[in-house]
């Protein structure tokens, strides 16, 4: 059980460095646009967003069990 409860912490300290790292990420591409190793962020979410609105229910879906991921 130990290791169950690890191997959860590890995930969830690196789900939160990855969600600290893209909302940096925005940020500096927002400021600065296309820098080197952060690319085109802001886009790719934007283009993410609009998938998802135009699949309609199923995009609702998916957005609710990304969402699911995050809590």
């Amino acid at each position: 059980m130990k290791i169950l409860t690890g191997l959860s912490a590890t995930f969830d300290s690196l789900t939160k460095v990855i969600i600290s790292l893209l909302g940096l990420g925005i940020v500096v591409g927002l400021l600065g646009g296309n820098v080197p190793f952060v690319g085109d962020i802001a886009s790719n979410i934007t283009g993410l967003v609009q998938t998802l609105g135009d699949a309609g229910i199923v995009g609702l879906v998916a957005a609710i069990i990304i969402l699911g991921f995050y809590k």
